[in-house]
């Protein structure tokens, strides 16, 4: 059993993180290399989604027949249904909705990176952190600059560039990781 419960830990799970960084750069380099095939298809996944969702909904309103809240799970599954159809049908205009919902997520995705970043200060790689949040925000900002004209091409170049940040800010704190579990041993 190792001495340090943190070191035994970081070593059974870098290895992992390693692997899933890789994936992550990869996935980002693809997304700038054909954003339009990736913004039509993260259109595609969040109809699937939200017809997933839907349908959630209606089979809870089922359940709660005798509640009272029966009609409004109802309606909310209808919406949900609704609107990932629309998205499966015209993927290109549901592109222009998800533009603008993704700029609100990187917005608040750079908040919370940008805090999880100043949590880990101590730790080797957190300067990788922030400014993964930094260039998220930016990320965030550009979104709204160029929303609606600019939505085909947006959401698979940006998200790309901040799934391959984030990757690369994952693969930086792993080997750092990797560094302290070989410095603890």
């Amino acid at each position: 059993m190792s001495a340090n419960p943190v070191s035994a830990v970081i070593g059974r799970s870098y290895r992992l993180s390693i692997i899933l960084s890789i994936f992550l750069i990869v996935a980002g380099v693809v997304a700038i290399v054909v954003p339009a095939a990736a913004s039509i298809a993260a259109a595609v996944f969040f109809g699937w989604i939200l017809i997933f969702g839907g349908a959630v909904h209606l089979v809870y309103a089922w359940h709660t027949r005798g509640t009272g809240a029966m009609i409004w799970q109802f309606l909310i599954g209808i919406v949900y249904i609704i609107a990932g159809g629309y998205m499966l049908w015209n993927p290109v205009l549901g592109t222009v909705s998800l533009t603008l919902a993704l700029a609100a997520y990187l917005f608040a995705e750079a908040v919370l990176e940008f805090a999880f970043s100043l949590r880990l200060r101590p730790a080797q790689g957190w300067a990788w952190m922030m400014i993964d949040s930094l260039i998220t925000l930016i990320l965030a900002v550009l979104i709204w600059r160029v929303w609606p004209e600019g939505s085909l091409w947006v959401v698979g170049t940006l998200v790309g560039i901040s799934i391959l940040f984030s990757g690369v800010a994952r693969l930086m704190f792993s080997v750092g990781a990797r560094r302290l579990v070989g410095a603890t041993a």
